[in-house]
């Protein structure tokens, strides 16, 4: 099928260049001129198997077409190879794919912002973010666009990435003392945007292609890829990520009122994105399903090492469960960020029972995956919890735990990020016509083992995660209170102690099902 679609392209070309040639009586060259091929990816997080996918697909058409290889973010983090090595590994996989561009996603900040440019200067490949600054001088790390030539031709491309890194992975943009450090343009990112187009523009490139972070769904800062479409001009193409979906062709009118395409592969390589350029300028793009494509041996080979360096480690049996331990609903729908799951009441109440403190908390963005019945293994519980994140002991006062759960409701019943996942705390949330209320807050008695309704002028003890407790998790709401403990233990080394130990290797029934602490009322 792949074969088919690109000797279908080649031909057409051929064939486009003779008629062309024929109609002008000129002199047909003994060579055709190669088309231009862009292969994209987005949201990988560490599915490093479709690294040798994507080199694969390069290598098939490689001899008919002058290649490039893009990502448009989010290949650092979000599964156990990254968590195993801080994302060492998955630059050891991407080095030999040789990728020729990548832009910044919010989750190449999740090791904080040193470390991100360290293993972006390991990996070698010219990075492009027009929108990531260091805030006191507004100078760019990155370059605003790269310019890349196919013969005669010149296309731009253009990285920007989603505002909301700022406040999904806040530590890496402030110091410990809380001040700026760096900023993504947040308030002025079309304009920014624009201003780069009209550069290279008047650098006579031909293309202008955008490798965007963004998602198409807009955010708190009201930024999103098909905003950006319809506030500028001048863009050709539109490779997104962020938001997983799945859109092979979406022609969207920009400023001017000219159609601009915009294409996103879904997440985790479940697809690769082939984009043709035509001799005509139009854009031809698919989504090529990995399973159709051979292995590229030598990425296989450098995936294969890592596999076995990391494979008797995550492969122990910490215990089993008779049951599945969900983030998501009935229907496999994600829950985790809008509802109470099974697996989120297991994990809060592993930080808060081995702490000692009266309430457990974390939040759904941190919890990544569910873990099938059956045999639980290190590596179900790093796909699970693949973030680096210490858990801290905080000192909170009633009234001010009420102001949390609040802050984090308000963008039900969509999906947030931030949705609280709590242990020894009960409350219920009305849906409201603006404003989204949370009532009837009780915590748990540890001495009577019964719920009581919470006294907002008491002081609790919370057990929750670093990125929370002063990374700016939750919204910042939990920043600032009083550290009792910090640095007591990693949140998947709680959940493996918590099960191993506390639950003596086998998960009780009383997991079995969410057990009711967040209730909907109306």
């Amino acid at each position: 099928m792949i074969k088919k679609n690109i000797l279908f392209v080649t031909t057409c070309l051929a064939s486009a260049y003779i008629l062309s040639s024929c109609k002008s009586s000129q002199k047909i060259p003994t060579t055709q001129p190669k088309s231009i091929v862009i292969l994209y990816d987005n949201d990988v997080h560490c599915n490093i198997d479709g690294y040798a996918k994507i080199a694969g697909l390069r290598d098939l058409i490689k001899d008919t077409a002058d290649v490039t290889l893009v990502s448009c973010g989010d290949f650092l983090q979000g599964g156990m190879t990254s968590t195993l090595s801080k994302g060492k590994y998955i630059v050891d996989v991407m080095k030999p794919a040789n990728y020729d561009i990548v832009t910044l996603g919010n989750h190449e900040f999740d090791f904080g912002t040193p470390h991100m440019m360290q293993l972006l200067k390991e990996l070698n490949v010219p990075v492009t973010c027009v929108n990531f600054k260091e805030h006191k001088t507004g100078k760019a790390p990155y370059a605003p666009y790269i310019i890349k030539k196919y013969g005669e031709k010149k296309i731009a491309f253009i990285g920007v990435s989603t505002p909301t890194a700022i406040t999904s992975e806040r530590y890496a943009f402030f110091d410990e003392n809380d001040d700026q450090l760096y900023n993504m343009s947040e308030n002025d990112i079309y304009p920014l945007v624009q201003k780069t187009i009209d550069e290279v523009r008047k650098q006579g490139v031909d293309y202008v292609i955008i490798l965007s972070h963004l998602g198409e769904k807009p955010t708190e800062y009201n930024i999103d890829s098909r905003g950006l479409i319809a506030n500028t001009h001048g863009i050709d193409v539109v490779f997104d990520g962020h938001t997983h979906s799945i859109i092979e062709k979406e022609m969207l009118k920009n400023q001017k009122g000219e159609l601009v395409l915009l294409s996103q592969t879904g997440t985790k390589f479940k697809n690769i994105g082939k984009c043709v350029i035509l001799p005509n300028g139009k854009f031809h793009t698919e989504l090529v399903p990995t399973k159709e494509i051979k292995d590229n041996a030598i990425v296989k080979s450098a995936i294969d090492s890592i596999n076995n360096l990391s494979e008797k480690y995550v492969n122990k049996v910490i215990g089993n469960s008779d049951f599945d331990i969900r983030i998501s609903d009935e229907n496999g729908k994600r829950a985790v960020r809008r509802s109470e799951t099974n697996a989120g009441d297991i994990i809060a109440d592993a930080f808060r029972i081995l702490v000692g403190s009266d309430i457990g908390m974390t939040d759904g963005g941190s919890v990544r995956a569910d873990i099938k019945a059956g045999d639980i293994k290190i590596k179900d519980v790093l796909n699970v919890l693949p973030y680096d994140n210490y858990i801290y002991e905080l000192e909170v006062d009633g009234k001010h735990i009420e102001k949390v759960l609040n802050a984090c409701i308000q963008k039900l019943p969509n999906e947030d990020g931030e949705f609280p996942i709590v242990s020894g705390l009960k409350f219920n949330i009305k849906i409201g016509q603006g404003e989204n209320k949370v009532s009837d807050i009780k915590v748990l008695n540890k001495k009577s083992g019964e719920y009581e309704p919470i006294d907002f002028d008491a002081k609790y003890t919370v057990a929750t995660i670093d990125y929370i407790a002063v990374g700016g998790g939750m919204y910042n709401t939990l920043k600032g209170c009083k550290i009792l403990r910090k640095d007591l233990i990693v949140d998947k080394d709680a959940l493996i102690e918590y099960i191993s130990k506390n639950q003596n290797g086998h998960v009780g029934q009383e997991y079995a099902k969410p057990q009711g602490r967040i209730k909907f009322i109306q």
